[in-house]
Formats: structure tokens, sequence, C-alpha cells
């Protein structure tokens, strides 16, 4: 197969999948792997890595898009990119649905695509493979942004994340207890944070309350726990996400004015549109705004800010997938793999994902009878 990866045109995009060590995996199998000129330098992987693992380099997005039958890439594909498409390409990428656009994808879907959502690809047990491991570095990377809003010179409370001798440390309310959240959990609470997580799913509590030996506080989410919880958090991390569909807003404008001066809110959920009614996509140069007295950063792709480790944990999960894919053609791949079934959203310019159809009202079909 004719695998392609373009080099990211998406504001402040520094990761890429597959790395070097992917395109030997595949290059290797006798696959063809076409890499815009440029594409890993970000990242810290030049042109001559991959062509010394057999990486041919191309000159354009528009050659890449053309030569490659698979593309794989980390935002998904702009309106410019889209035109390049042909019926019958495949692409992988994230969805983003805080940013994806009903235009774009009536576009794509004119033009015979087949499309793969990594956030969207689910094995059995709920487990989103390829997400996870970029909740995993979101989750690791948030105390040492948010140990760098709450300082002084950059507006914030002038504290630190743990306390000293007589002085307690800062309170950490995460909202939503999955891969990120239980990342950051463990993160903060290991440089001395207090730290409070909250979940409407008493399970996902009682697995979190156990793993980290209570070291931690643990709440079920309602209005009125929420907003007493944020009045008195000095970092506000929002880490909802559903599955398929724009995460819920849990925290109003009105909880945000009743936040301690120079507190901090990082809204990660705002790849799928935010949690916290005055978030808004930020990026990683001007990653944050001050809003009634609260620092709001909210950037779509934090992993990017540590694209080296995020590009190789992507290459990671994201690599088995491709290779299945290029060894037994789309068709029998996903009849035989769950995780990308589900990460289908178009099949030939069908949309096969039902969410996404009831949230941009499109005609629905599903992946099986499209096969």
């Amino acid at each position: 197969m004719e695998i392609g990866i373009p080099k990211e045109i998406a504001a402040e995009e520094r990761r890429v999948a597959p790395t070097p060590v992917g395109v030997y995996a595949l290059t290797q199998k006798g696959h063809s792997v076409y890499v815009q000129k440029g594409a890993g330098e970000a990242s810290g992987f030049s042109d001559q890595d991959f062509r010394e693992v057999g990486g041919q380099i191309v000159f354009s997005g528009e050659e890449l898009f053309h030569r490659a039958q698979l593309i794989t890439k980390i935002q998904p594909p702009t309106e410019g990119e889209s035109g390049f498409l042909e019926p019958d390409k495949i692409i992988f990428s994230f969805l983003n649905l805080g940013i994806t656009s009903k235009p774009l994808l009536t576009l794509m879907m004119k033009q015979g695509v087949t499309a793969l959502g990594y956030e969207l690809s689910e094995q059995d047990g709920g487990l989103l493979p390829i997400l996870t491991a970029m909740s995993e570095i979101a989750g690791v990377v948030l105390p040492q942004i948010a140990g760098k809003l709450l300082e002084s010179r950059e507006g914030g409370r002038g504290i630190t994340l743990a306390g000293v001798a007589g002085i307690p440390p800062s309170n950490v309310v995460i909202l939503g207890a999955g891969a990120v959240g239980v990342n950051a959990a463990r993160a903060f609470t290991q440089l001395g944070a207090q730290v409070m997580i909250m979940d409407r799913d008493v399970e996902k509590l009682r697995a979190v309350d156990q793993m980290m030996q209570k070291q931690i506080s643990t709440s079920i989410v309602t209005p009125l726990l929420v907003e007493r919880a944020v009045r008195f958090a000095d970092v506000l991390i929002g880490a909802i996400l559903i599955r398929g569909k724009k995460a819920p807003r849990l925290v109003t404008e009105a909880m945000v004015k009743n936040m301690k001066p120079g507190s901090v809110i990082i809204d990660v959920s705002i790849d799928q549109g935010g949690c916290i009614e005055t978030s808004r996509p930020t990026t990683l140069s001007s990653p944050s705004y001050v809003l009634h007295g609260v620092t709001h950063y909210c950037v779509p792709n934090i992993p990017a800010s540590v694209a080296r480790t995020a590009s190789h944990a992507l290459n990671n999960s994201v690599l088995p997938w491709v290779q299945q894919v290029a060894k037994l053609g789309l068709k029998t791949a996903v009849k035989k793999f769950l995780c990308l079934q589900t990460g289908v959203y178009l099949h030939n310019g069908q949309c096969t994902s039902k969410s996404l159809c009831d949230l941009f009202d499109l005609p629905y079909k599903s992946i099986e009878s499209t096969l």
C-alpha cells in the first residue's frame, strides 16, 4: 500500500506519526511511504531520518495527497487539503469535534473519502487506545503548565502547587476521571498539591480512590457540588470526554466569576468544545487569556508542546492499525478489528458515525451496510 505522511498546516501542530521507527516497520513489509518535506522537523525528525528507513520525500502536500492511498495525519484535513482528496482515499487523524465544521464534513463526503478519527476508535470495555496515549501525556504536563500560570509574573495567585511548613498546598479540582484526569491527579499529588477529582461515574471514582490509596478526594458531579468545588479551586482542570459528542458545559460563567482572583483554568476538553462556559480555543504561542480575573489555558493540542514524546506515543498506538489496513485492506481490517470499525466516521463518502450525524444533521449509514 502507498502511505502518506503530510506536513501539518494547522496552527502550531508539531507532532507527526508515524515516526521514522514506524516508517521502517512499514517499508520492511514492502509498503511505500511518502513523507512531505519538513513533516517531522518540529518533532526533531529530519527528512534524512525518514530517507534512511526507506521513506520517500515529496515536496508538496498536493503531490502527497494524490500519490498516497492511506494518509496518516494529526489534525483533521483542512478544506484546502480536502480539495486534494479523491474517492477511495483513506484518512487517519483526530476528528476534534470542537473545531470540525459541517462544511468540511460535507466536502469530504462529496469527495468520497473514508476517514477514521483517533478519538473514536474504541475497543472492548470502552478503551480508547489511540486517544489514551495523548491523554496520558496531557495529564502529565498539566502541573508544569498550572505551576507556571500561578506565578506572580504571570498574573497568577503567586502561590506554589505544593505547600511548605505552615502554609497549605494549592487546591486542584479535576473534572473527569478518565485518562487525562487520572494522570493529572497522580502528577499533581506527587508534587504535593491537594487534589479533588469529580466524575458522574461512582465506579470510576472508586477505582481512582483505590489506585491513589486515598491520597486524593473524590466527589460525584452535581451542579451544587461543582459550584462549591470551583469556588475554592486554585487550579481547575476540565477533562471531560464523551466519545463522539461535544463535552457538556459543567462550569458556568457565574461559577467562574466566583473563583479566586489569579486562579487558573485549564480546559483540556476544548478539543471537544470545552466543558467550561468561558473557554475558547487558544494556541501554544498564545496559550492563555484572563477573564473575570481567572487565567484560562485552552490549547486543543497540549501534547504538541512535547512533540517528540507525543509523536513516539502516537506512533506506538497508530502504527498497529495502519499496518493492519495496509496488510489486509480496509474492508477486511474493519470487519476484523472493532477498534477500526468504531473509528471510521466516513466510509466512501457516507457518514457512519451516528453521534456525528446527529450533531451535524447528516444522513446516517451504518458501517456494516457500507462495507
